[in-house]
């Protein structure tokens, strides 16, 4: 009997993270992409008449695949509209936070010296705060939005990306090809921006895959806990913030959402896994 070699049995894991995260993630984008044309009702319009209905209701001749809420407003509406809005946010933080960071490394690792010093020490206090507390105090001093979500969630998130981008310079710098260049006097920018930026993006894009499910926890943390984007403008946060209240009456105002957020964080961590091994990044 022939048995399976532990690389083998490795990558028919590997694949198997990839078979059931890429679906759930598809699907969230599928609902955020398509989900409007598929199912248009408002989801910002109120029937009070229609409160608390649970899923599969119809009422005045109108479906309700997921029930409604506290105000009698389609469910399955304002998730879709949430999602879109979730996943809008999440994404322009996650490429602020990747800029930003990748910028920093490249400069830290490049140049060395006190420049590494104090990027690297900016670092260490970013980490060292919990990004929820810095992100909620930040939210409260400055006022509840979309444009302030974003700016706060990214500008919080660049350090992992800054010391990523820093080691792989590091070891992009000492290679051949970027010593010639500097000995055929090629400028430091040429260097940085055309010789080791274009080494050091794949893992950075790996790296924000991981990270994408960490933003998705914060910014519904801050919606649930009403700090984010206000009513009754729909996120993911604020759906479970809004339904929690009426959780023993009416537990598909918090369940329905809370299986988005579910699926969207496993899909991006499997993906991301997957990413990992098929492009051999080591994630310090």
């Amino acid at each position: 009997m022939i048995r399976a070699t532990p690389t083998r049995r490795r990558r028919r894991g590997f694949t198997g993270d990839v078979l059931v995260g890429a679906p759930l993630l598809l699907a969230v984008l599928a609902l955020a992409a398509f989900g409007p044309l598929l199912w248009p009702p408002d989801p910002i319009a109120a029937d009070i008449t229609a409160t608390f209905k649970p899923p599969m209701t119809m009422v005045a001749g109108t479906l309700h695949p997921l029930g409604t809420d506290q105000l009698g407003r389609d469910l399955l509406a304002r998730i879709i509209a949430g999602t879109r809005l979730s996943l809008v946010i999440v994404l322009l933080a996650g490429t602020i936070a990747v800029v930003l960071g990748t910028l920093l490394g490249l400069v830290s690792g490049f140049f060395g010296g006190w420049t590494d010093r104090i990027v690297m020490r900016l670092v260490d206090i970013q980490l060292s705060i919990p990004f929820i507390l810095l992100i909620l105090l930040v939210v409260a001093v400055v006022g509840p939005s979309i444009l302030n979500l974003v700016l706060i969630l990214g500008v919080t998130g660049w350090a992992i990306f800054a010391r990523m981008a820093r080691a792989k310079t590091l070891e992009v710098k000492a290679l051949d090809f970027v010593r010639a260049a500097r000995a055929l006097g090629v400028p430091t920018a040429g260097i940085l921006f055309r010789h080791i930026l274009p080494n050091i993006l794949t893992p950075q894009i790996v790296l924000m895959t991981l990270d994408l499910p960490r933003l998705v926890v914060l910014e519904a943390s801050v919606g649930f806990l009403g700090l984010g984007v206000q009513p009754p403008t729909a996120t993911l946060g604020n759906l479970i913030g809004e339904g929690r209240s009426y959780i023993l009456m009416a537990d598909w105002i918090v369940l329905y959402p809370g299986l988005v957020i579910a699926a969207l964080v496993v899909g991006c961590n499997l993906v991301g896994d997957w990413l990992i091994r098929r492009t051999n990044v080591r994630i310090d």
